[in-house]
């Protein structure tokens, strides 16, 4: 307790950490961060609290304390009727009571002090309790928040329902449940000026990855108007990611854009007479499918992000928000980030067989559920719902939380991944899948249903209760095994999480997969997007509205895709494959028939290295060399380096080298080493001569099968003789990993084989491989096989 003498109101300024107990969690923090981070550039709107001391003389010198007690005592909250009930009435009689003399006097002082003469200003009057926002503790979101309060007498009141809102019907069960006595929770109400992000934009931003843990990365969510609507999930924010080494070096650091659908957004009533002091709206069709949102503001709010982060010295939850007015970005709050900080054992759960999809969304946590569909409408239906059933709704707010602990998994027709909904199935660990447009509308009660967010970004709802599996990994010691355990990763979205696997970097990153999972349009289309046809035009025109235009967006992606790899697994090596699509897997591309040949055997056609060096294609390259240089010399993310695939003569092999050298990635500058992928016989016969071009060698293991042995592997009439183990092969193998080793090149091996046979993988230990790069489902398991080959 602070020594100072009690006070009913304290400005902002005289504040801070230490005066927790007198002004709870949120109004220290916003206190601590006025004091101490206003000239390090983080700009907090300025306040006043009430204090502690206050409250409880508000409802203590008239014996309505001991009346609230007794209605408390003993309550039930899993009996959500009488739970209503009582909190209702408790919040009418907070309500209605006048403020002592005093206090409302010196909340009138601190309130003509902030005004200052002005007239156009409105405020937010917002709870803080003294329990809040500890490092063990998430009563966020729990009391009310009364938004563009405008005069001494909406303040006033607005901080009497502040003071009510403590006995919300989901305050009360939270105090229950995680044993915190109702009398001993005191509250606190902040009085912020108000920023205009009704004609702006606000939202979310955490100091970590929220679903992996990954801790180099700024996540923030934007949306149009006030920050309210991402908190409640009522709408589908934008979303980034900025990388905090490449924003301390002061480089480009947005690692990903992603638009929201930011369908409705809130902003103030023109007329707060009618009884509310905001509203929602329908955002302007033209601004959905634009970012809300500059690089250059995403990177202000992540510096701003990382100077609290510093402060605090641990991962933070921090609501921000745009003035439309002044144009500037301000901290509204701030929190410590309160579920991956306390996270424990990895834990991998896994789909058994698969159903039907019936429902799709964005993906939170990484768990499974399964259960019978309950469709809520109302929270006054509440009592009908079972323990163990799917919460399905068109979203939730804090209201919900008595029901949202006893469901197996949540899914919401709104929200992003800082919604309401989110974060208490965070808290709560169970999986959520938000955002999926019409759950509520597909889904009915008592249909069976799996909810799978151990996918992906993507979170999927199957037909039927299905098996799965979930495996707890000890991953803080792993053997010594000779070799290095890289990893195979093709979707930037499950990097943050496959990093935290015990890997030695990427073996194998491949740009297809980026292209085809974040473009999805056949380069030539867009190069050409001017001159295309309807609709074709019109479709690559809405895919790219968010970008400066056609080129833009297919570098820009890949460069979200690639960095994103590249930072998850930094300081490690990532090694991008350039594009290796077949002709039939370019031409499955939007506009992709227009400029693909019709080969009879793509597998051995127009691929790899002799297409890169067709006239044809000779633009699509530079895209994306383009992209990767923009990554390693613009980013900083120098652990990125080069393979090129299917490379089948040593003069294809120079006509690469000095390809990527015209674009201004060559060999040895910037720490770049250009790897080939052997998976052709040749490049295991001439060994030694296509080092002369490459930085060392990458088996694909694949592809050497079955031109060694000259089958398709794509034809289920021989797929019985495919077999990485056949001498033949092996033989090519020997010879690869020999030459790499006597000209002291790198040497590695990043397909199937020696995730599907330990003995192979064994063999390739023997001959010295120095590194193998595996599938992330089988890192774990096959390491700590060959650890213990090599240990005896």
């Amino acid at each position: 307790m602070s020594d100072k003498p009690p006070v009913n109101v304290r400005p902002f300024s005289d504040i801070g950490l230490s005066d927790i107990e007198e002004v709870g969690g949120k109004n220290a923090s916003l206190g601590e961060m006025v004091r101490n981070l206003a000239n390090l550039g983080v700009r907090v709107p300025d306040g006043f609290a009430t204090t502690a001391e206050a409250f409880k003389r508000f409802i203590g010198d008239t014996g309505l304390a001991e009346k609230i007690s007794g209605q408390l005592k003993d309550l039930d909250t899993d009996d959500t009727q009488k739970l209503a009930q009582v909190g209702k009435a408790i919040r009418e009689e907070v309500a209605n009571q006048p403020f002592p003399e005093d206090l409302e006097a010196d909340i009138r002082s601190a309130y003509e002090q902030l005004v200052d003469g002005r007239e156009d200003v409105s405020f937010a009057v917002r709870s803080s309790a003294t329990a809040e926002d500890l490092p063990d503790a998430s009563f966020a979101g729990q009391q009310e928040t009364f938004l563009n309060i405008k005069g001494i007498d909406g303040v006033l009141q607005a901080i009497r329902e502040v003071f009510a809102s403590l006995y919300n019907d989901r305050a009360i069960a939270y105090r229950v449940h995680h044993d915190f006595d109702h009398d001993v929770v005191l509250l606190s109400a902040g009085v912020q000026q108000m920023v205009r992000s009704d004609v702006g934009a606000s939202g979310v931003m955490f100091t970590m990855d929220t679903e992996s843990g990954f801790k180099d990365a700024v996540f923030v969510t934007s949306s149009y108007g006030l920050g309210e609507a991402v908190v409640q999930g009522a709408v589908n924010p934008d979303e980034f990611y900025v990388y905090k080494p490449a924003l301390r070096d002061g480089r480009p650091a947005v690692l990903k854009r992603g638009v929201g659908s930011k369908a409705t957004k809130m902003v103030y009533t023109d007329d707060p007479s009618v009884g509310k002091t905001t509203e929602f709206v329908d955002t302007d069709e033209a601004e959905r499918p634009l970012l809300s949102l500059t690089d250059a503001e995403v990177e202000e709010l992540a510096r701003q992000a990382l100077t609290i982060e510093d402060h605090y010295e641990r991962p933070m939850d921090i609501e921000w928000g745009k003035d439309g007015v002044d144009g500037e970005l301000y901290i509204l709050q701030a929190r410590p980030e309160t579920v991956m900080s306390r996270a424990g054992v990895r834990q991998r759960f896994r789909m058994g067989e698969k159903g039907e999809v019936v429902v799709e969304g964005r993906a939170i946590g990484q768990k499974i559920g399964a259960g019978s569909v309950r469709v809520m409408t109302s929270i006054e239906d509440m009592h009908e719902f079972n323990e163990g059933e799917i919460l399905v709704a068109d979203m939730t707010d804090p209201d919900w939380e008595p029901i949202m602990k006893r469901a197996s998994a949540i899914v919401t027709n709104r929200g992003g991944r800082t919604c309401h909904a989110a974060i208490i199935a965070r808290e709560l660990g169970i999986p959520a899948v938000v955002g999926t447009g019409d759950a509520t509308k597909v889904l009915e009660d008592g249909r069976g249903v799996t909810v799978s967010c151990a996918e992906g970004d993507t979170g999927y709802i199957y037909e039927g209760e299905l098996e799965f599996t979930v495996e707890e990994t000890e991953l803080s010691a792993m053997p010594e095994i000779g070799t290095k355990i890289m990893m195979n990763v093709g979707t930037p979205e499950q990097a943050f999480a496959f990093a935290q696997l015990p890997n030695a970097g990427v073996g194998l990153a491949r740009l297809e997969f980026i292209i085809n999972r974040q473009i999805g349009i056949h380069p030539k289309a867009l190069l050409n997007h001017e001159t295309l046809d309807e609709p074709l035009k019109s479709q690559v025109s809405e895919a790219i509205q968010a970008y400066p235009g056609p080129r833009e967006f297919f570098v820009q992606r890949v460069a979200e895709g690639v960095s994103t790899i590249a930072a998850a697994f930094a300081p490690n090596p990532v090694i991008v494959r350039m594009s290796d699509f077949k002709s039939n897997e370019y031409a499955n591309l939007v506009g992709g028939e227009e400029y693909e040949p019709d080969e009879e055997n793509p597998m051995i056609g127009y691929r790899g290295a002799s297409r890169y060096l067709s006239p044809d294609f000779v633009d699509c390259f530079a895209m994306e060399a383009e992209a990767l240089k923009y990554v390693r010399d613009e980013m900083g993310l120098t652990n990125v380096k080069i393979m090129i695939p299917f490379v089948r003569t040593t003069k294809e092999a120079k006509g690469v080298i000095d390809l990527l050298a015209e674009h201004g990635l060559v060999r040895g500058e910037n720490d770049l080493q250009v790897i080939m992928m052997c998976e052709v016989p040749s490049n295991a016969i001439l060994a030694t001569e296509f080092l002369e071009h490459f930085d060392g060698f990458s088996i694909g293991s694949n592809d050497m099968t079955q031109l060694t042995l000259g089958l398709d592997r794509d034809s289920s009439l021989v797929a019985a003789s495919f077999d990485e183990r056949d001498p033949a092969v092996k033989f090519m193998l020997e010879r690869a990993i020999t030459a790499c080793r006597e000209a002291g090149k790198y040497v590695g091996i990043c397909g199937q084989g020696p995730s599907d046979y330990p003995d192979m993988a064994e063999w390739l230990l023997g001959l010295g491989i120095e590194s193998m790069s595996l599938n992330p489902d089988t890192v774990v398991d096959t390491w700590m096989r060959l650890g213990k080959v090599a240990n005896g």
